[in-house]
């Protein structure tokens, strides 16, 4: 007899109390160490249409509800008596009469009526989406056969909310229908094979080998996906490449999950390699080194043959085994040469700020070593068009920087990557094997080429996860000239779960329906998918800090009212300027927080505040943004920076992107404030645009 568990149960599970938790693990251990124990009060739902829906008594009033065979016992829903045996009345475990997949399907004569959610105005009868779809290819997306009459007279209002009744394919399937796309079709199982071992069915149904599995997958029931993995990302996981290889998507489409079980893939495929698994900071790599634990949990040998490490601290490391002990120079010692050198040269009119960032973006992450290098050097992240003379006179002053760096014995990152690219390419003896990297668009240029050496020339060598449109960073670069060419081998994720339906639309209306990188790849976001419905996010405009202060509180209190836990909550804001606003409105709300810092740490039964930078790697079931002003979005102090009007499109568009990644922290509930007058990218949220 198989022990599985259904995605169903991990949600589930997730909504009940810390001790109802407890409770309801000892009992699954109990029950996959000896399913017939008759400690467990078995008893069979003889109402249930399904004739093998049985329950099992956890405590006084909590019930986990399980399908039992001969061959198979399948954990499938846990809560309180009565939703738990009104869960088992209104389902069946099938198999699908084309597919083959099990699954776990609503029965029709359970639901009444397909309601339309109250925040949606009808005004005229829409056009029906699936009239004209034969049962022959609704049935061979997954729609279950009771549901194909509900499916044909679905419009655009009642498509999510039908959708939330049918299985995670056919639902999925039937959205991108909806948005123009054309759904892959995963073939029909072998005949006599097990309707769990299909593909669809994989994605919900996991066997649990022993206590220890099933232990990781209950400890940790908000981390679905590093259990449940979709189809579309398991064969992005599992393909083999020529050369380089992307995969792209909007936030919540789940790359960082598929850098995960690539990393894994790759070190359970090649037992004797060493794989690496990085990101452009400290605080994203620790959050992989988590997650990497989590989901190789059971296999402690696998996970010692991956290293999950940032670029800087790996950079560090390698230099150090391989050329010699850096001696590193910081921000500090970096703005004090810079201002020395601008003191030195006269008749220019470069501020501080602009003079750090061309060092950083152009002299130093481009290692340029003379004026002509400099003067030639193609600007495709900086568009300012200077006049040679003051182009000459800025690179006296960086000249006079690199001469100091020198004498001092000094190296910045740039220089390090660069070496250790350079001393990489002549070596054979490669430290790793693979390279995954998350967050890639994030990744500078002398990261990029130190990657490039490490395996840009291998099959498989370099695999890359990351969204153009969350790119706050790093300015745009060509990758084709740094040797990491990922034409035709770039892909992108379109089925959102994190985010709900709305809240997706409205933030995708910061970007286009498309983002393009510098060699020409293209990231298609017009047709990407959220698979849950949700009220539309709330933006506000008031009057004062004082009006702000008091909505935000009065929302806060709301929502913890429909029961959303105090560590539900992210409030962001742009810099640490406005941190004291979030502050008091939390404080309005008479909810306890804490400050994020570069640990990025949130604490259970606290509100988490902290800056829109931070907000990587963050998701959170209720969101405030606040202090969205003009003059704070975009922010003003890079707008004085420019030097030139056309590097505004650049600062524009990287704010814009830090908006964005702030909204999308957002699961259910988003609210978007300002004080008067508020910032231009407010109405661009609010636009409206066809679904």
């Amino acid at each position: 007899m198989e022990f599985r568990i259904a995605d169903t149960f991990t949600d589930s599970l997730a909504k009940l109390t810390g001790e109802e938790q407890k409770a309801v693990k000892t009992t699954a251990f109990d029950l996959q160490i000896n399913p017939g124990n008759p400690g467990m009060q078995l008893h069979k739902l003889e109402r249930a249409k399904d004739p093998n829906f049985w329950s099992a008594r956890v405590s006084q009033d909590i019930r986990l509800i399980i399908h039992k065979t001969a061959a198979s016992f399948l954990l499938c829903y846990v809560g309180h008596h009565d939703a738990a045996y009104d869960w088992a009345l209104r389902r069946k475990l099938e198999t699908h009469p084309k597919t083959g997949a099990a699954q776990l399907v609503v029965i029709r004569e359970t639901v009444q009526e397909i309601l339309i959610p109250k925040y949606i105005e009808v005004e005229q009868p829409k056009p029906l989406l699936f009239a004209k779809r034969s049962d022959d290819e609704l049935l061979s997306y997954g729609v279950p056969a009771e549901w194909l009459n509900d499916v044909r007279q679905a419009d655009e209002d009642t498509l999510l909310t039908l959708a939330t009744h049918l299985p995670d394919e056919a639902a999925e399937a039937l959205l991108e229908l909806a948005v123009g796309g054309k759904p892959q079709v995963t073939q029909p199982i072998a005949k006599g094979a097990s309707p769990f071992e299909h593909p669809d069915a994989l994605r919900r149904f996991r066997v649990m080998n022993d206590v220890e599995e099933l232990a990781r997958a209950l400890e940790f029931p908000w981390e679905k996906w590093t259990i449940f993995l979709h189809p579309a990302q398991r064969q992005l996981v599992e393909r083999n490449y020529a050369g380089p290889a992307r995969v792209a998507g909007s936030a919540g489409t789940g790359k960082t999950i598929v850098a995960l079980h690539r990393a894994a893939h790759l070190a359970r495929h090649n037992r004797q390699s060493r794989v690496l698994l990085t990101t452009f900071s400290d605080t994203l790599a620790k959050a992989l080194d988590t997650k990497l634990r989590r989901l190789l949990h059971h296999e402690p040998r696998l996970a010692e043959n991956i290293e999950a490490i940032s670029l800087n601290a790996i950079g560090q490391k390698l230099y150090k085994a391989r050329i010699g002990t850096p001696k590193l120079a910081s921000d500090k010692v970096m703005g004090e040469l810079l201002a020395q050198a601008a003191q030195q040269v006269e008749g220019h009119k470069f501020t501080l700020r602009f003079l750090r960032s061309e060092w950083a973006e152009v002299v130093d992450a481009w290692q340029l070593e003379s004026w002509e290098a400099y003067r030639d050097v193609k600007r495709l992240g900086r568009k300012t068009r200077l006049p040679e003379a003051q182009r000459a006179k800025l690179w006296t002053m960086f000249d006079y920087v690199r001469s100091q760096l020198n004498e001092r014995g000094l190296i910045t990152y740039a220089g390090l990557f660069s070496r250790l690219a350079a001393e990489l390419n002549q070596t054979k003896q490669l430290p790793f094997d693979f390279a995954v990297v998350d967050e890639a668009q994030d990744v500078g240029i002398p990261q990029l080429r130190f990657l490039a050496a490490l395996g840009a020339a291998q099959p498989n060598g370099l695999f890359f996860a990351g969204d153009l449109g969350q790119r706050i960073f790093q300015q745009p670069f060509s990758w084709k000239a740094l040797g990491v060419d990922i034409r035709g081998r770039s892909r992108t994720l379109h089925i959102n779960y994190r985010t709900s339906h709305q809240i997706r639309q409205h933030a995708d209306r910061l970007l286009g329906p498309d983002v393009s990188d510098v060699d020409g790849n293209t990231e298609e976001r017009g047709n990407t998918i959220s698979v849950f419905n949700g009220p539309p996010p709330a933006i506000q405009a008031l009057k004062n800090k004082k009006e702000e202060t008091k909505a935000v509180g009065k929302w806060l209190t709301a929502k913890s009212r429909e029961g959303v836990r105090p560590d539900e909550f992210g409030v962001f804001v742009r810099s640490d300027a406005q941190l004291e606003r979030a502050q008091a409105a939390v404080a309005a709300a008479g909810l306890p927080y804490k400050i994020l810092d570069e640990n990025v740490e949130t604490t259970m039964g606290f509100v988490s505040i902290s800056t829109m930078h931070l907000a990587k790697g963050l998701e959170f079931r209720a969101v405030v943004v606040m202090a969205c002003d003009d003059e704070v979005i975009p922010l003003q102090a890079r707008i004085e920076s420019v030097a030139d009007e056309s590097d505004l499109e650049e600062v524009y568009n990287t704010e814009r992107h830090l908006l964005y990644v702030a909204c999308t922290r957002a699961r259910d509930y988003l609210l978007v404030t300002s004080v008067a007058p508020a910032s231009e990218f407010l109405s661009d949220l609010q636009t409206r645009t066809s679904v």
